[in-house]
């Protein structure tokens, strides 16, 4: 019988592989390049839901984000619980921040309205479950790498 007791340990080292992820996946996100970066991190498994709209998968990933116009993610915070039970464990990782969708309230014409959703920084919270990926080449001494099981993002603000 395995023990599902999670050691000082075991949390550093989540804790790390959730601050790379972060770093790296909102670099991919905001970048020109998103299209085919993103991809990457999600699997046809994967499950992803943006403001209760359903999506599954890399080709759910697409339809959504070829729809939307540039972003630039401000990560404010992010905390990640490991879940017991694996070695390495899945991960818990709870997003906040805010995002610009398009260039930002100044590339707004003129006469926008100053409610007008694109070109304003938006608050969001963001969840992960994030699996190790057991297919993928790991050196000595490295972190698990992981790809997302699910996804689920909310505006806030």
């Amino acid at each position: 019988m395995t023990s599902s007791l999670l050691t000082p340990s075991d949390i550093e080292i989540a804790t790390r592989a959730a601050d790379h992820f972060t770093r790296i996946y909102y670099a991919a996100y905001d970048s020109d390049k998103r299209l085919a970066e993103l991809p990457h991190f999600y699997r046809p498994t994967s499950s992803l839901t943006w403001n209760g709209k359903p999506f599954t998968g890399t080709e759910g990933l697409l339809q959504l984000v070829v729809k939307m116009p540039p972003t630039k993610h401000e990560v404010q915070s992010f905390d990640c619980h490991p879940i017991p039970g694996a070695q390495p464990p899945s991960l818990l990782v709870t997003v906040s921040g805010s995002v610009t969708h398009g260039r930002g309230p100044t590339g707004n014409p003129p006469k926008t309205p100053v409610r007008e959703i694109e070109g304003h920084p938006r608050v969001f919270s963001q969840t992960f479950i994030l699996v190790p990926d057991t297919t993928a080449p790991t050196k000595v001494g490295e972190v698990a790498k992981y790809y997302v099981g699910a996804d689920a993002l909310r505006f806030v603000g």
